[in-house]
């Protein structure tokens, strides 16, 4: 974790590196504790962040902080799925579905996805409609990627917008009954949709 910024100079964080530090830390929160347990006060403290730097960087307070993160999470999302270009659509969806486990495993099963963190506890409009933004723009890119994989258009929307939704609800189940046995079934009948669909 990068210095604090203290009362030297010498050491001292840039800038963009302590917003950054912060943005990941909002994304951590979200995923674990959700958008009430992403307070500055737990910004701050997990990332080791200066207090004066919270309205310095986000002058917008808490919805710029969440905004940023919900940019940030679906960066890494849309770069860890586009790194499956031309490969077959079933790769294209094992890909997916690997990364929520890994997310599960690592987080031994404390962590779901940030965006619907923010979808379901949100009481900001443009929020909401950041977060609907990030789930269509997800939904496009595993679209195009299974329709570059082989699929025609029309199953290949199909199978993007039920993997998110089935994975999606896979995790919240997982966290909820402390077990990765709902994401296994759902992961199983996934891939077995794919094989139907003659995606493979």
């Amino acid at each position: 974790m990068a210095e604090n910024e203290g009362s030297s100079s010498v050491g001292r964080a840039p800038r963009g590196a302590v917003r950054s530090r912060m943005v990941e830390g909002a994304v951590r929160l979200l995923a674990t504790k959700g958008v009430e347990g992403t307070s500055f006060a737990e910004v701050l403290e997990s990332t080791d962040s200066p207090r004066g730097s919270v309205y310095h960087h986000f002058p917008g307070g808490k919805p710029e902080l969440l905004h940023a993160a919900l940019d940030l999470a679906s960066q890494r999302g849309l770069a860890a799925m586009e790194a499956t270009r031309g490969q077959p659509a079933a790769v294209v969806i094992e890909r997916f579905l690997a990364l929520w486990r890994g997310l599960l495993d690592y987080s031994r099963l404390t962590a779901g996805c940030a965006v619907v963190a923010v979808t379901v506890a949100a009481n900001d409009d443009d929020l909401l409609d950041h977060a609907g933004t990030i789930f269509r723009t997800w939904t496009e890119l595993l679209t195009d990627l299974c329709e570059t994989g082989g699929m025609d258009s029309k199953s290949a929307r199909s199978l993007a917008v039920t993997v998110i939704a089935a994975t999606e609800g896979a995790v919240a189940i997982c966290r909820a009954e402390r077990s990765v046995e709902p994401f296994e079934e759902v992961h199983s009948v996934l891939l077995s949709l794919v094989e139907s669909l003659g995606a493979t």
